[in-house]
Order: C-alpha cells, then sequence, then structure tokens
C-alpha cells in the first residue's frame, strides 16, 4: 500500500482494499482514469453519500470492454494526474489492478446482460457491454460498496449495470449522476483529449442536436421518427461527422412508434469526429400540463 503526499491511498489487490473498507460505509466510483471534472463530480456525489465511511475510485483500463480495432493501446492513461483529481474532489482510496489481477491465468467467466444491452452500442460495440458487466461485477464483489455512482453520460451502460444489480440481486445502490458538459455543452470525456480545441468546438453538435430534440418534444411532437430527424438535420450540418445512430428510446432501450410522456426516455447519439467515437444524451421532458 502507498500513501501519497496529498492524496489518495493507493492499492493494487482486493486484499488490500479489503482491509481499508472493512467495517465501513463505502462508496465505489468505477473508472478507467484519465479522471476530469465529470468524474469529479462523481467522486463528490460519493463523498456525500457516505460522509463518514470510505470512497474508492478505481482506475483501470479494461481490455474486455474494447474491441479488436478500438482505442485500447492509445487509451489515455496518467495515475498521476488521477490521484490529484480524485484526492481534491474527495477520495479516500484508489484501486489500481493490474489487468493480471483483474483477469488471472484462465480466466473464462463472463456476464451478459440481454435486452438492454443489444441495441445501440450494444449493436455498434458487440461484446462491449459483456466486458463492462463482467468488471463492474468484479468490482463489485471485491470492493463490497453500499452504494456505486456512474455517470450519466454512459445512457445505456448505466441501464446495463442496473438491471445487472436487480437480476442478480446484488446488496448495492446505483445512483446516476448528471452529465457535466464543457461552456460549449459537449459532455466531458476522456477521449475528447484525443480532439483539438477546434475538434472539440465542433463536437458540440452533438449536445446541440440532442438538444433540438428535446425542443420538438417540449413543443409537443411525439412521433419517434419526427423527434429523430430534428436531432439528425442538426447532425448534418457538421460534415465531418460519421453518426453511429440518434435515437429516442426508453428505460428499456428500445424504440417506440410514438414517444409518451415517460422521465425514462432519452434521445441517444453516437457519433465519431476525426476518428474519435463519442456518446451523449438528454432526457425528453415535456412542459407540465396535460398533454
Amino acid at each position: 500500500m502507498t500513501l501519497t503526499a496529498k492524496g489518495p491511498l493507493v492499492v493494487s489487490t482486493p486484499g488490500e482494499l479489503r482491509q481499508l473498507v472493512q467495517g465501513c460505509e463505502v462508496a465505489l466510483v468505477p473508472t478507467m482514469g484519465y479522471l476530469h471534472e465529470g468524474h469529479a463530480a462523481l467522486i463528490r456525489a460519493a463523498r456525500a453519500a457516505v460522509p463518514d465511511g470510505r470512497v474508492v475510485v478505481s482506475v483501470f483500463v479494461n481490455p474486455m470492454q474494447f474491441g479488436p480495432n478500438e482505442d485500447l493501446s492509445r487509451y489515455p492513461r496518467d495515475l498521476e494526474r488521477d490521484l490529484r483529481v480524485a484526492g481534491h474532489a474527495g477520495a479516500d482510496v484508489v484501486f489500481h489492478p493490474q489487468v493480471s489481477t483483474m483477469y488471472p491465468e484462465g480466466f473464462s467467466t463472463s456476464v451478459t446482460v440481454s435486452g438492454v444491452s443489444e441495441p445501440l452500442d450494444g449493436a455498434a460495440r458487440p461484446g462491449h457491454f459483456t466486458g463492462v458487466a463482467t468488471v463492474v461485477l468484479k468490482l463489485l464483489n471485491m470492493v463490497r460498496p453500499d452504494v456505486a455512482l456512474f455517470g450519466e453520460k454512459d445512457w445505456q451502460q448505466l441501464a446495463v449495470i442496473r438491471r445487472m444489480v436487480r437480476d442478480l440481486n446484488v446488496p448495492v445502490e446505483v445512483r446516476g449522476v448528471p452529465t457535466i458538459r464543457a461552456a460549449s455543452g459537449l459532455a466531458l470525456s476522456s477521449r475528447n483529449s484525443y480532439l483539438t480545441a477546434d475538434q472539440q468546438a465542433r463536437a458540440a453538435v452533438l449536445s446541440a442536436a440532442l438538444r433540438a430534440v428535446q425542443g420538438a418534444f417540449a413543443a409537443g411532437e411525439r412521433r419517434r421518427e419526427a423527434l429523430e430527424e430534428a436531432g439528425r438535420v442538426v447532425l448534418a450540418s457538421e460534415p465531418d461527422l460519421s453518426v453511429d445512430y440518434l435515437s429516442v428510446v426508453g428505460g428499456d432501450m428500445q424504440e417506440r412508434e410514438k414517444v409518451e410522456n415517460d422521465p425514462m426516455n432519452r434521445v441517444l447519439v453516437a457519433a465519431r469526429l476525426s476518428g474519435v467515437r463519442l456518446i451523449d444524451n438528454m432526457a425528453l421532458i415535456a412542459p407540465e400540463g396535460p398533454e
């Protein structure tokens, strides 16, 4: 175990971790590192959830959730930066395991969550959510937190984790934390570091498209195709954008021809700009009063 000068305790094995959290109320924030203000918001929410307990931040770039042609080898990594961000936001412990610790020789078990994992990113990135569910379940078993916090930017991921926890009776409360955005509207993401300042400004077209869908819904439009078209018109204004999907779905991640006024409805988008894949989503909120 290594105590940093002005930061959280860093551990790399489940045994060390259990010693630090035994008998405490615990909040877990799972991350792949390269922490930014969005992660800091998660850690602050975790600190508020267990003011007298332990906040654990995991930093692990999970190879199981990357496809063969994705960015595993170049995914940004900077543990010193992560410790600074985590410490300033209120973390007590950073769990930084090796791949061999998480997936020892002979590892052959995976977790598949049917239904919510299959459309959208599940279709665009086969196997991705199996990797996510497997590593999150392992982290939950290692840390045994009372509450685990995830960013709402990865809305489908959050749905997958909630379903897994429910179906497998995992004794943890899963909380979503609202997306943190740059002044331009761009959702904060570790992968934003791949983009230049100009490209990040252009990538804000994703959030502009989502706001256009929100506006159409608030104005009374309920046809899914019409709502999605409102967003696609905005996306088309950025010629270098390659769109994977823009979809209006319910809480089960399924499309419906008519979108009812339900707080679980979301519009989700995934697209590539200069080869960098970005995702975002927003809730569909209707004004109060009769439809």
